[in-house]
Parts: structure tokens; C-alpha cells; sequence
């Protein structure tokens, strides 16, 4: 069995964005090289635009799917609001790769409030090693696919070496989990997402 360096990542959004099948990728890339892979996800109101967090945890020494506060190596985010709401996870030294497109919540919009990306990103600078950040509409356009979000902010996770799984592996899980027909778009819309992150 080969086994790497420990990896934790935290993946999170908002319901319909991807977050589970990104987790199912990274889980798939580890488990296609021989490593232990622990993982759950916290759904909630996903089917109603609720937040979504996936755990995906590498290595013999995880005994629990889910990361403690503090532990993460990566966090991916979906949404700049939420990678705010889960910044306790990731560790010192952590990286984080987001997209810069806000979602408001309904509560926000029913309340008259609202955030903006620049403040969430600003933010998360100040608590990371290296923050990614994504233009994922500007992106998915360049692609012809708005529903290629989850594997632009992959690409960028493993453009920073921390995930614990190559680009090879991704594609490798890709194969599996993904429709053949859409095996393409996403191997392209890996490669865009680290080329924008470096």
C-alpha cells in the first residue's frame, strides 16, 4: 500500500455547486494510488441552497471522517461566505482555493443585507498561507460550461501540491465517477483552474 503525507481538505458551499462530487474525486484520486480515505459530508438544507461541507481525509492515521477545527491542509470553497464560515478548520500554514462569485443567502435577501467577495477574500488572506482565488463565471464561460466550477477550484487545489493526490490522479478519478462525455470539459477545466491559480 503506498501511503503519502496525511491530508485533510475541506470542501464547502452552498447546495447544487458540486461540493460532494469534488470530495468524491479527490476520495477516488487517493484510493486509485492505495491510500486510506476517510470522508462525510454535512448536507443539511443543501436541496434548498443551504451550506454543504464535505470532510476528505488521506492516510492511515485518520481514524475519523470528519476534521477537527484546525486541521484542514486545504480548504476549497465554493463561495467566499462560507469558506469565511468554515476558516476554523484549516490549519496553520493551510491554503485556501475559492471562487470569487458570492451567493447571497435567501435569509440575507429576505433581511435587506447583504456581503460582498472583496471583504470575504480580504479576510481569508489574512488567515491562510496562500488563497486562490477564482473568477469561476468568467472561467466556466471560457470553457462553455457553467457547471464546470467544482473542477476549476480542484485544479487549483492541486496546482498548490497540498492535497496529497497530481493532477494524474484527478483525471484518473475523473474517468470513473464523471460520464464519458463530460470527461474532457472537466480534464480542461483542471488545468485552467491551476493555470489561474498560479
Amino acid at each position: 500500500m503506498s501511503e503519502t503525507a496525511e491530508k485533510s481538505i475541506l470542501i464547502c458551499g452552498v447546495g447544487g455547486q458540486g461540493t460532494v462530487l469534488a470530495a468524491k474525486l479527490i476520495a477516488q484520486a487517493a484510493l486509485s494510488k492505495g491510500m486510506h480515505v476517510r470522508s462525510a459530508e454535512t448536507i443539511g438544507m443543501a436541496q434548498r441552497g443551504g451550506s454543504v461541507v464535505s470532510h476528505v481525509r488521506l492516510g492511515s492515521n485518520a481514524h475519523s471522517p470528519l476534521i477537527p477545527h484546525g486541521a484542514a491542509d486545504v480548504l476549497i470553497a465554493f463561495e467566499p461566505c462560507e469558506a469565511v464560515r468554515n476558516i476554523a478548520y484549516l490549519k496553520e500554514g493551510g491554503v485556501i482555493a475559492v471562487s470569487s462569485k458570492a451567493v447571497q443567502p435567501v435569509t440575507a435577501s429576505l433581511s435587506g443585507k447583504s456581503f460582498n467577495a472583496e471583504s470575504m477574500t480580504a479576510f481569508l488572506r489574512t488567515h491562510a498561507s496562500r488563497v486562490m482565488v477564482l473568477d469561476t463565471d468568467a472561467l466556466c464561460a471560457q470553457l462553455g460550461s457553467e457547471k464546470a466550477a467544482n473542477t476549476l477550484l480542484l485544479g487549483a487545489a492541486v496546482s498548490s501540491s497540498m492535497l496529497g493526490v497530481t493532477m494524474d490522479d484527478l483525471k484518473t478519478a475523473l474517468r470513473v465517477l464523471v460520464k464519458p462525455d463530460f470527461v474532457e470539459l472537466n480534464e480542461k477545466a483542471l488545468a485552467l483552474g491551476a493555470k489561474a491559480a498560479n
